[in-house]
């Protein structure tokens, strides 16, 4: 179902490394891409983690953050993006001193409200002590 998506529309929901704006879901009629609004504050950060049977892209539109991929690391600034492959692990970490906003689209989507999937591999080697 075709849809315009105005800000107001757009879910907010909280998490202790960051708010997610849930953009495009499959509640919103999408049936092959989530997209959401990321924002993550100074010190904050989505630590490693990958999705299974989903790709991602990342877009940074505000801010600089440090970006894994795997155990490889790049600073990005604005306009900068990063392709993730299925199931590879990665991290975001606003390491600056202004808010981050990032564009994510993942896909393909796996339905229920949101249409993510996540596992979080912060607590394990080599992930939990990479970043010093």
């Amino acid at each position: 179902m075709s849809s315009f998506v105005k800000q107001g529309d757009v879910r907010q929901e909280d998490f202790d490394w960051g708010v997610i704006g849930w953009r495009l879901t499959p509640d919103k009629g999408s049936k092959h891409l989530v997209i959401m609004d990321v924002t993550l504050e100074p010190g904050e950060g989505h630590d490693f983690h990958r999705h299974p049977g989903q790709e991602e892209m990342i877009i940074l539109k505000q801010g600089r953050i440090t970006q894994y991929i795997e155990k490889e690391s790049s600073s990005l600034g604005v306009g900068d993006s990063v392709y993730l492959d299925e199931g590879v692990v990665h991290a975001s970490f606003n390491d600056g001193d202004e808010t981050a906003h990032l564009q994510v689209v993942i896909g393909p989507s796996l339905g229920g409200e949101t249409g993510y999937g996540l596992e979080d591999v912060s607590g394990e080697e080599p992930w939990a002590s990479l970043r010093g």
